[in-house]
């Protein structure tokens, strides 16, 4: 698809102000309800859809099925990254009525290092079509990888801090409790940060860690940066919404690991396919309504043997904790 630069800049222009928006709406920090993250869930869906549908009209068919299978796979990689902010906000004790302000920054951050990684990636592609075959394994090796730790059987989880969060701290300070929504404050004459800045900075940085599977995914989807960074984009913004929505679902979703690992190395797979064509072999390509199908399919199954998974096993421990007092009686 080819984007002018007039276009670049009316699109991130247009997204800055939906962020303004969002920003503006949330400014006060408080509890969200369910109702309110339901609201918003469904108006970033609408947008992304509608967006889809402006680059159906205006571009071509090709580039709206490209964005569909592009938004709808980030945004499944982005669920797996709420169970990963909800470790983050337990380790940080982060106040109920702050975590919207927390996400809202954190995927900011997110989205802007997502876009150099996009640049970056768009670059090495064009100049070096080898790449893909780089990508494609990477993606099937961390499919396995995947599947390896689904099938563990694992404790409670705990966020851990990674090198520069902790070298960050280190410098600067941090303060031992939250100040309200400010970011730095003044403590026996230093200038310090507050522990909201440093869980912003924990869920941004950490994004960073996920987008070494996602953008590469999108990539075996779509070549196009402009694609890859909108598709992005929408599955972001409408994440902190999503945490709130779905945050007590989460753990039901027993079987996610699963689902993406199959979509990971699908996509793996038809990333390896198209490196071989490149090279001049006659192999078959995967196209996308067919990506598209598969990707959906996925979802779909995982989510529904999840749901009935997590229902035996609810009643499982249903029938256990009634079949307790039972036994000490007899």
């Amino acid at each position: 698809m080819d984007v002018s630069l007039t276009l670049w800049v009316l699109t991130i222009l247009g997204l800055s102000i939906l962020i303004g928006a969002d920003f503006f709406i949330g400014r006060k920090p408080h509890d969200v309800s369910m109702k309110e993250a339901g609201i918003w869930t469904v108006v970033w869906i609408a947008l992304a859809v509608l967006f889809g549908i402006g680059l159906l009209v205006f571009g071509h068919g090709h580039a709206s099925q490209e964005f569909f299978a592009g938004f709808i796979t980030e945004k499944s990689l982005s669920v797996d990254n709420l169970f990963v902010f909800v470790l983050i906000m337990a380790k940080f004790a982060v106040p109920s009525q702050l975590q919207q302000r927390v996400l809202l920054i954190g995927v900011l951050i997110a989205l802007v290092l997502r876009a150099i990684f996009i640049a970056a990636g768009a670059a090495i592609i064009t100049n070096f079509s080898w790449v893909f075959y780089i990508f494609g394994a990477f993606l099937i090796y961390t499919a396995w990888k995947l599947i390896q730790e689904a099938r563990k059987d694992e404790e409670e989880e705990e966020f851990e801090e990674n090198r520069l969060l902790k070298s960050i701290e280190k410098k600067f300070g941090v303060a031992d409790r939250y100040h309200g929504t400010k970011l730095f404050i003044q403590s026996n004459g230093k200038r310090v940060l507050t522990p909201l800045m440093v869980v912003m900075l924990a869920i941004g940085t950490t994004d960073v860690l996920f987008a070494l599977d996602s953008i590469p995914a999108i990539f075996g989807l779509t070549q196009d940066p402009y694609i890859v960074f909108t598709a992005n984009a929408f599955a972001l913004m409408g994440l902190r919404q999503l945490y709130f929505l779905i945050g007590g679902l989460l753990k039901k979703l027993v079987h996610l690991s699963y689902g993406l690992s199959v979509i990971l190395g699908f996509i793996g797979i038809k990333l390896v396919l198209h490196a071989l064509h490149e090279s001049g072999l006659h192999v078959p390509q995967i196209s996308i309504p067919v990506s598209l199908g598969v990707i959906c399919g996925v979802l779909v199954i995982t989510t529904i043997t999840s749901l009935i998974a997590s229902k035996k096993q609810s009643e499982a421990e249903a029938a256990e904790a009634a079949a307790g007092p039972e036994r000490i009686d007899a």
